[in-house]
């Protein structure tokens, strides 16, 4: 049994830094990766039926049911189990509701790892999250994000290529409200799920990243 791996689950409101962190924490601990987002954007690749839905959906802003994501996910954790090496892994971007919650659970159990698993929730205000993803940019030249916190805020160009900084087309005002109300009718509930099993970890996403990376490291120990 291999019930030892460290499993963390990033929740957050968007723009609250579960990127960042989940980066961190990986380099930290030498942890796998598990993105949705990834997974959908390599399986739309493959030209079936499935690949064509999702497709069809991520261009069109759908939301992909959870039976295609689920599957997606018992995918990726059936290749994870062969790798001796596995020291643990980062679930990014799910799960998106309580249903999923209880469906990573399982999966979990299944593999046995649901021995050492923290919810990490990442909290920061609507306002600094609308602060935050319509003043964030990327660089033209190196697709770097750029962060609105801290030193990131009086930046001109990019600090790692000196490339030009625009502000995202999905960065608009009523999008990001509507995913904001979206966070708050299905992903509040996961944050309540996780807390009521006794798993989650609140941080304070309102503070620099490197101070955000270790208030989670300190609440780690």
């Amino acid at each position: 049994m291999q019930n030892n791996k460290q499993v963390f689950i990033i929740l957050g409101p968007p723009g609250a830094g579960k990127g960042t962190q989940t980066k961190l924490l990986q380099k930290k601990f030498g942890l796998e990766y598990i993105g949705s987002g990834d997974l959908l954007r390599a399986r739309k690749k493959k030209q079936d039926y499935t690949g064509s839905k999702i497709a069809e959906s991520i261009d069109s802003g759908k939301r992909v049911p959870t039976p295609v994501i689920f599957k997606l996910w018992m995918d990726k954790l059936e290749e994870l189990k062969q790798n001796l090496e596995l020291k643990g892994f980062v679930f990014d971007g799910s799960p998106r509701t309580t249903f999923e919650a209880q469906m990573v659970d399982w999966a979990l159990e299944w593999y046995d790892w649901d021995k050492n698993k923290k919810a990490l929730f990442i909290n920061i205000s609507e306002q600094e999250a609308i602060d935050r993803l319509t003043k964030r940019r990327i660089c033209k030249d190196c697709g770097r994000i750029l962060p609105y916190i801290g030193k990131f805020k009086t930046l001109k160009k990019c600090d790692k290529c000196g490339g030009e900084l625009y502000t995202r087309e999905d960065d608009e005002i009523e999008d990001i409200k509507e995913r904001l109300r979206w966070f708050k009718e299905e992903v509040l509930p996961v944050v309540d799920y996780y807390k009521n099993k006794g798993i989650l970890i609140e941080i304070n996403g309102e503070q620099s990243i490197e101070d955000v990376e270790q208030e989670i490291l300190e609440k780690l120990k």
